[in-house]
């Protein structure tokens, strides 16, 4: 009769099972970093002109390989329910490319169903782009949040386009969108409002991006110019050198207080 597995072997087993994905992940870094980047190049060409028989091809090739990815890291995972709560938005965006490799996007036939799915394809390679970035440069520093941008911008304009290029005085052209995805992220605004309620989420959410991002920039460009001010002698803002030259002048007027009272002393 087998008996029962202790904790301490429970705990040796999901340590041994953390260490094997950790290795994976690395070993896999580079190669899925790439084959991201090629899935957000491979969805704007589809959202913008559409993909040929060979690019359909090979995007379903890259999205079978992040299926096996996902389901390695799954099985591998100690804290499986932990683990899908934190990819919730790549769990969904795996299973929408589905609905049309295995035809079962007939239920959606209908132009605001198949928008709907495109919504959560763009955020969901939103999601990924910036997990990829995020290998890239880090989560901190302005390469990183300038990537990002980039990649939302590009991205965001051809999903607007692709929401809007079809109602009524929408947005007819790729560059016009994104012109139009530009003010909006530098929270300039435009005199178009999206007509589609797609086209609608994807503002919304490109607007939060926006002003989170606005906030970012204001606050770096702000330290930068406080930098380059407190560099000057005749400036009112205090740099740092300037704090260190006070500090030694207060040290040395303590050391002349202790020499004149020991001197008294005497």
């Amino acid at each position: 009769m087998p008996t029962p597995t202790s904790e301490s072997d429970k705990e040796e087993l999901q340590y041994v099972r953390y260490e094997l994905l950790q290795q994976i992940t690395e070993w896999l870094e580079t190669p899925m970093l790439v084959l991201g980047f090629g899935w957000l190049l491979l969805l704007g060409v589809e959202l913008i002109w559409g993909l040929s028989p060979a690019l359909e091809m090979l995007g379903t090739t890259i999205w079978v390989i992040f299926i096996l990815d996902f389901l390695a890291k799954f099985i591998l995972a100690p804290q499986k329910l932990s683990f899908l709560k934190s990819n919730v938005i790549t769990l969904i965006s795996l299973v929408v490319p589905a609905l049309r490799l295995f035809r079962l996007a007939r239920v959606f036939r209908a132009a605001r169903a198949v928008r709907g799915l495109r919504l959560v394809k763009v955020v969901g390679s939103l999601n990924r782009g910036m997990k990829a970035l995020a290998r890239s440069f880090g989560r901190r520093g302005l390469s990183y949040v300038l990537g990002l941008t980039g990649v939302v911008l590009l991205l965001g304009a051809a999903g607007m386009f692709a929401f809007e290029k079809d109602v009524p005085n929408g947005l007819r052209t790729y560059p016009e969108a994104l012109w139009w995805t530009a003010m909006l992220l530098t929270s300039m605004g435009s005199a178009y409002w999206p007509e589609t309620s797609e086209g609608r989420a994807l503002c919304f959410i490109l607007a939060l991006y926006g002003f989170a991002v606005f906030g970012y920039f204001t606050a770096t460009l702000a330290s930068f110019f406080m930098g380059r001010d407190a560099e000057d002698p005749e400036a009112e803002v205090a740099g740092a050198a300037a704090v260190a030259a006070l500090h030694e002048e207060v040290r040395q007027l303590r050391a002349d207080l202790r020499a004149g009272r020991a001197a008294e002393k005497q």
